[in-house]
């Protein structure tokens, strides 16, 4: 059985660097499993990773997406499933690298549902819907169709929402409904799941904050006053990094507080990530102590993938 190594954790945490060095080890090459990094623009909002970090080592399922597109969770397991053939018929090592747990999870249980069926009049609907009631009142119009998906989903995610009630809408079967039945196939691969982890979360914080003030020195304003002027591309708005800075565009709030609001607002993100690694027991989670740099950490993955 072809083996299949997995890269998970939060923003910040390193797994780039960690997914290159394990490249070079096990002759690897590497396919992002990041829901903002597909789209061909908003290069530092979403931390694509440069050439510099890339290191030469290939990298798949970067920038390839017009952010006007759609692509949904079926399009990544097909998409994902066909770069690790490729990989593998090379006789390379498939590396899985991100922090969207729900493609990483989709893949690895080996999803096949349709979710093609798209309705954007009720997407349209939704939005509106939780324009008027809330986030969380989308959340519970979820819940009460299908309440496991809905516990996997933060009320702040309004787009996997509205997707997982279109889902229910366009098929008549829920999304966890199709993954019962879909896991009835297990993968061909196997997994070497590996997840990085902080027990102390102030380590983690401080790498938030200085990747989003590098961001910022980077042009990470500059990107995202041209999402703000082109209101057609709405995965932009999505982007942590891009829409806290629209209160600064419209002259309501200042740099500043726009910054601090990133910064808030990724550390929440980071949170609920590992949120969801945590709840997944085939991972082993490697733990980031505060004098570990990129050569203890690899250490500690390459004994975990040797053993």
């Amino acid at each position: 059985m072809d083996k299949v190594i997995v890269v998970g954790g939060p923003t910040a945490s390193g797994k780039t660097a960690l997914a290159v060095e394990l490249a070079k080890i096990y002759g690897g090459e590497v396919i992002s499993a990041d829901s903002m990094q597909i789209y061909t623009d908003m290069d530092i909002a979403s931390a694509k990773p440069t050439a510099e970090e890339q290191q030469g080592i290939p990298h798949h399922l970067i920038g390839f997406l017009k952010p006007t597109e759609s692509f949904s969770v079926a399009d990544y397991v097909r998409l994902c499933d066909k770069c690790v053939k490729d990989v593998l018929n090379r006789e390379k090592t498939p590396i899985i690298c991100g922090g969207t747990g729900l493609y990483i999870s989709s893949f690895v249980d080996n999803l096949t549902f349709d979710d093609s069926r798209q309705d954007f009049q009720f997407r349209e609907e939704m939005r509106k819907f939780a324009e008027e009631n809330g986030n969380a009142a989308l959340l519970e119009k979820l819940r009460s169709v299908d309440p496991e998906t809905a516990a996997t989903l933060h009320e702040n995610n309004v787009g996997r929402i509205i997707r997982a009630l279109e889902v229910y809408h366009t098929t008549g079967h829920t999304i966890s409904q199709a993954k019962a039945v879909s896991k009835k196939n297990p993968s061909p691969y196997k997994f070497i799941m590996i997840a990085l982890d902080f027990d102390n979360r102030a380590i983690l914080h401080e790498r938030i904050n200085r990747r989003v003030d590098d961001m910022v020195k980077r042009g990470l304003v500059e990107e995202a006053r041209q999402c703000f002027e082109q209101p057609e591309r709405p995965t932009a708005a999505q982007a942590i990094g891009c829409k806290e800075l629209y209160p600064y565009f419209r002259g309501e709030r200042s740099l500043e507080e726009c910054i601090e609001e990133i910064k808030l607002r990724t550390r929440q993100y980071a949170k609920r990530q590992m949120t969801w690694f945590r709840r997944d027991k085939r991972i082993v989670h490697l733990f980031v102590c505060e004098n570990d740099n990129t050569e203890s950490i690899l250490k500690k993955a390459t004994d975990i993938i040797n053993s």
